[in-house]
């Protein structure tokens, strides 16, 4: 993939690429129609791709927060059209990478030195590029390292960017003006922690020694002395990407021992320390052959405060969940109803919600579960897509769900489609 050699960072500048994105969307719609018109075989599909084509190449080029919205979506299969999911998820690990020129400025004014005086070697081609940043190897006294390099200007333009994207965000997805409101708040300031590279480096000491424990699981030692608000430097992880793993054909049981590991992970960090790696994209994590799952990026983490959590997992009580009325003041501490709701829009809502919370806590409630069970994912599938046609939710004027749901709901629909992925069999029963 060819280097960027620069980065737009203005406001203007960016906000010119977006418009020309604009621009180029309106003549491939133009395109379609005219083609739709004197061929009746092409597809909305044929459009799709070359929007897609056309929001990416914008949002890689300008990286930072536009970019990592396109991540984020990605994650949420059956949002988005597949054309748009193929294209996005490129964002997870292989964005085009900063030339070495820039990526040498960012060192000199991190150090006051270039990177091949601070390290035995630097290899100035990136490894892995990805939405805030990119990772290089590196060699210290022996050591192999991996240094994470944020893009210059991402986090001077997040709020701008998110201002940018939203339009494109709430038409992809279908969201609500109201919706888009309340959770790019939530956005915005999980973005700017993630370009808070001195607080990364402190959460991902922190979790990884809190997690060391669990099984299978491994994580690199980080070394403040050579990372900055702008650069992180941690050992080097051998493993694949999911998709070259899935390559090599692993067993059922290695399959199963590493799904049992990401699932442990997750559970452990919800459940015992109310905080998250909210951010479980198959770019975060590497796999080996023996079942090892190798863990790194600590820059999103959601923080779970005690009333969300609470009622959160009430949810998952089977007793609790008989009882109508408990089940409504749950969902109003949620935010998923409302007092100022009618009671045509409750009596829509609630079957709804029951139905939707019945499918994505049934993991919880078994003792093992497949997550290969292609009809239990057909099924989540079809109900988002039900979700978005709905005419009484495209309409409803207020947002439903609290801010907290965005992350949780995020972190465990991205462990849900990698352990899919694995079709691993996990033992999933939580006592609540």
């Amino acid at each position: 993939m060819k280097d960027q050699e620069t980065i737009p960072t203005g406001k203007m500048q960016r906000a010119a690429h977006f418009v020309g994105t604009g621009a180029k969307i309106g003549g491939n719609y133009v395109k379609y129609y005219t083609q739709k018109l004197l061929n009746k075989d092409v597809t909305r599909e044929d459009l799709n791709q070359d929007n897609a084509d056309d929001i990416y190449d914008t949002l890689s080029h300008l990286k930072g927060s536009a970019l990592k919205v396109a991540q984020m979506l990605s994650m949420d299969r059956g949002l988005l059209p597949k054309s748009y999911q193929d294209k996005f998820q490129l964002s997870q690990y292989s964005a085009p990478p900063l030339s070495g020129p820039l990526v040498m400025q960012t060192f000199i004014k991190s150090f006051g030195k270039t990177a091949s005086q601070l390290f035995d070697t630097f290899d100035s081609n990136a490894i892995n590029a990805a939405s805030i940043g990119q990772v290089h190897r590196a060699t210290k006294n022996g050591k192999k390292l991996a240094v994470k390099i944020q893009y210059p200007g991402v986090a001077n333009s997040i709020s701008s960017d998110l201002k940018l994207v939203k339009p494109f965000a709430v038409r992809l997805v279908g969201l609500s003006v109201k919706d888009a409101d309340k959770y790019f708040d939530e956005v915005e300031s999980k973005l700017l922690e993630e370009t808070d590279y001195k607080l990364e480096l402190t959460r991902s000491v922190e979790l990884s020694q809190l997690c060391e424990h669990i099984p299978n699981l491994h994580f690199p030692s980080y070394y403040p002395e050579f990372s900055s608000s702008k650069i992180i430097t941690m050992d080097w992880l051998e493993g694949m990407h999911m998709k070259d793993f899935l390559e090599t054909n692993p067993t059922q049981e290695t399959r199963n021992k590493v799904g049992q590991a990401l699932w442990d992970f997750y559970d452990f960090q919800v459940h015992k320390l109310r905080k998250v790696h909210a951010d479980p994209h198959p770019g975060n994590f590497l796999f080996l052959n023996d079942g090892t799952v190798n863990i790194f990026d600590f820059g999103c983490v959601k923080e779970i405060p005690t009333d969300f959590y609470e009622n959160y997992f009430k949810l998952i009580d089977q007793d609790i969940y008989k009882d109508d009325k408990k089940v409504k003041e749950i969902y109003a501490n949620l935010e998923m109803i409302h007092e100022s709701d009618t009671e045509k829009e409750i009596k829509f809502f609630f079957p709804l919600f029951k139905k939707m919370i019945d499918m994505l806590t049934l993991p919880f409630t078994k003792d093992e579960f497949d997550f290969g069970d292609e009809s239990y994912f057909g099924g989540i599938y079809k109900f988002t897509e039900d979700l978005q046609n709905m005419k009484e939710i495209k309409e409803s004027p207020r947002a439903r769900g609290s801010r907290h749901s965005l992350y949780i709901n995020r972190t465990y629909y991205g462990l849900y489609h990698i352990l899919f992925d694995l079709r691993a069999v996990v033992k999933t029963k939580m006592k609540v």
